[in-house]
């Protein structure tokens, strides 16, 4: 049996421009560009998928197999074209009745096409096989709408789930382009996420909005980095130029007395010889000899001068901002208002994360460790299960940290930020694991925040964190906050 995509090549039809007016088409289905208007940075983003749409609809009438009756017609089409002049009139009754027997749409009009052929010619031959030529393309362009349109119904229902998604979440997570694609991304293998699903993302949004602190504490700690200076000498002589001074003729100061015959600058004692008639002869001899004292004027002459030297060039690099490894406490301790803070401080790492191309994973730690990637595909999935959770039981922030550092380990994590969410009211770490942090500190560029949520955290605890940044979740401290806003 011939494939569709076959049928096509062997009839000249051009698969491409079939595609492209059902794309055309889809993008100008009403729900699409209302939502457009609204979101306009998803629009940039489902724009991006055009190529994976084409390659969907290609691969689709690739693997279509065509009707049995159709497929057998262009057999028998094949067939009569190698046929002389002779054998086609002989064989055109057959052909008529094949059509019948068919169903064929070109019955009809190769009935009385055979009616009008009675001389038997080969311009009668090639008009009958034009037609019947034109008629097999009609027929294989219906079908290729036919199968063109059920994909597109399909891809727009996919596509308005899709949208309805994201656009939920884009109010939430619209910070950029680029977070609005990965958003976009993200949202294609969730499609059983409806509005239900993702209150809870609505929920900590406005949670954190109404803590404008902790959501500042967030950007802060985003945007954390340091800067260091790096030498580049540079294997290549260049060129520096730099003024020298050089000594000078030109009258400027006294710089002592010479014995010269310049009568501008003669002393008053050797002017003086010429009022003594004994001495006006001396005075003439030294003139001559250029022995009379006078002022020496000096001045200083500042020149470039150029030399070949290596140079070593002096630039800031900031550090790179890696992803984000976050270890949040969910000891009984942390619940109540400290969970509801932890989980809005994660989403707004999440924000960040997709704004910068950065991932983004979540560790709990009491007695286990569990896992959320909240930038992977199924991300949406994970962090709607995250911020289901509930807080309670103990606190071992030592294994936690450890996982931390095995992770950062990976390739994947090179100069990740571990973020530690907690009160800081644990066991003290093992001198290895502080070592093996130190380690990481100095010589992988990995940074290690600590974001206290109490005042009575254990300094010890802390001492080994590069940047401690305090929200304290006191009733005090809240009812001030409160007041401030």
């Amino acid at each position: 049996m011939l494939t569709l995509s076959t049928l096509d090549l062997l009839l000249a039809i051009n698969e491409g421009k079939l595609i492209e007016e059902i794309i055309l088409t889809l993008l100008s289905t009403p729900q699409l560009i209302i939502f457009f208007e609204k979101f306009p940075r998803l629009k940039h983003a489902l724009l991006k998928d055009l190529p994976e749409w084409r390659k969907r609809l290609q691969q689709r009438i690739k693997e279509t197999i065509i009707p049995a009756s159709l497929n057998e017609e262009f057999q028998l089409y094949q067939q009569v074209q190698t046929l002389d002049t002779i054998n086609f009139y002989q064989k055109l009754p057959n052909i008529i009745e094949k059509f019948q027997q068919l169903e064929s749409p070109f019955a009809s009009e190769a009935d009385i096409l055979s009616k009008t052929l009675s001389e038997h010619t080969a311009s009668g031959q090639i008009l009958f096989i034009q037609r019947w030529h034109l008629s097999l393309i009609l027929q294989a362009t219906t079908f290729n709408n036919a199968l063109l349109e059920q994909e597109r119904e399909q891809l727009l229902a996919e596509i308005q789930k899709q949208l309805n998604l994201s656009g939920n979440l884009d109010p939430i997570f619209d910070l950029n382009d680029h977070s609005s694609g990965r958003l976009w991304d993200m949202s294609k293998g969730q499609l059983h996420l409806t509005s239900h699903n993702t209150q809870l993302f609505t929920l900590y949004a406005d949670f954190l909005r109404n803590q404008p602190e902790l959501e500042k504490l967030a950007q802060l700690l985003g945007r954390s980095q340091t800067a260091k200076s790096i030498p580049e000498e540079s294997p290549i002589l260049e060129p520096v130029t730099r003024f020298e001074r050089v000594p000078d003729t030109t009258p400027e100061l006294i710089n002592g007395i010479r014995q010269s015959d310049d009568i501008l600058r003669l002393l008053p004692t050797e002017m003086a010889m010429l009022d003594v008639e004994e001495l006006e002869y001396e005075f003439y001899r030294r003139l001559v000899e250029k022995k009379l004292l006078s002022y020496r004027l000096q001045g200083d002459d500042w020149q470039p001068k150029t030399t070949l030297k290596p140079i070593t060039h002096h630039h800031n690099e900031k550090q790179p901002r890696g992803p984000f490894i976050v270890c949040v406490d969910t000891s009984g301790s942390m619940g109540g208002f400290n969970e509801q803070c932890s989980k809005a401080f994660c989403l707004a790492l999440m924000r960040i994360a997709l704004a910068d191309n950065r991932h983004c994973h979540i560790m709990l730690f009491s007695t286990e460790l569990i896992h959320y990637d909240l930038t992977s595909p199924d991300g949406l999935t994970q962090s709607i299960h995250f911020l289901g959770q509930t807080f309670k039981g103990g606190t071992d922030l030592a294994s936690c940290l450890n996982a931390a550092v095995e992770k950062m380990k990976e390739n994947i994590w090179k100069d990740a930020d571990a973020v530690v969410i907690s009160d800081f009211i644990a066991q003290r770490l093992p001198d290895t694991l502080i070592h093996q942090i130190k380690n990481l500190q100095q010589h992988q560029q990995h940074r290690f925040h600590a974001v206290s949520l109490s005042h009575y955290g254990k300094p010890g605890i802390m001492r080994i964190f590069d940047h401690i940044w305090r929200f304290d979740t006191g009733l005090t401290s809240r009812l001030q906050r409160r007041w401030r806003n």
